[in-house]
């Protein structure tokens, strides 16, 4: 369940948050799934929709497919509050694990560009915690993607998109198990988006994961993004870590 924190800044996350985990216990009961397909916003970026996606429905009227994920994923929200701990401000807000499932989740969700600066979205797979603690990080790092804070309303929320769906796809063919998970902040002098990865120093991986999320987002050549190992990360006070690799 959300901290009430949380439900003030989600909205409407809370109450279909609840409503999907008392449908997955009925459905465990069942050993099937029952969640309806949802609407989601129309994608801009050229690219394949996934199956399951709003717009790719068959005829009307017929009892909607429902779209496995190759992994179950968990949408985690963090409010910084500086009266409590920060693993206190870390609250995991719901589990996906179909195609529709997302897009319910994503057209509930306030957009990453109406949050609060301190604020960020997590979206990892099922078992692993969105900190630099947790056993399948704490030797990894991530790709991270700056953004000016004068981008915030103009290129965050289809960038954050963007990267929701490279991962849920699978876009990155034979190196997907070496992601983890992804983290949009959102801070007063501008936003990040990172994509997390298990071994920083499985370079070959972590290439491959860098290019083809940088293809993915459509950025230009002239764009470079950085990889940074997250052990770096926390011994720098500033989060300025340096670059290991670069695209």
């Amino acid at each position: 369940m959300l901290a009430d924190g949380v439900s003030e800044t989600e909205g409407g996350i809370q109450k279909w948050g609840e409503e999907k985990e008392e449908k997955e216990e009925e459905e465990e009961e069942e050993e099937e799934t029952a969640v309806g397909a949802a609407g989601g916003e129309a994608l801009s970026s050229p690219r394949t929709p996934l199956a399951g996606e709003p717009g790719t429905d068959g005829c009307a009227g017929a009892t909607p497919e429902l779209h496995l994920l190759q992994n179950r994923w968990v949408l985690w929200f963090l409010k910084n509050s500086r009266s409590r701990a920060w693993r206190d401000n870390l609250q995991l807000v719901t589990k996906v694990h179909t195609v529709e499932d997302f897009w319910a989740l994503y057209s509930h969700s306030k957009l990453a560009s109406k949050l609060s600066p301190g604020c960020d979205y997590a979206l990892f797979k099922d078992g692993i915690e969105p900190t630099w603690e947790d056993g399948r990080n704490r030797q990894g790092g991530r790709w991270l993607v700056s953004l000016a804070k004068k981008q915030r309303h103009s290129k965050l929320d289809q960038l954050w998109r963007d990267t929701l769906l490279c991962l849920i796809g699978e876009s990155f063919e034979e190196h997907g198990g070496e992601v983890c998970g992804a983290v949009v902040s959102i801070r007063t002098n501008g936003d990040k988006i990172a994509v997390w990865t298990g071994e920083a120093e499985n370079q070959e991986a972590v290439l491959h994961i860098g290019r083809v999320y940088k293809e993915y987002l459509g950025l230009s050549a002239k764009t470079v993004i950085g990889y940074q190992a997250h052990a770096d990360t926390a011994a720098k006070s500033n989060s300025l870590a340096r670059n290991k690799l670069v695209v």
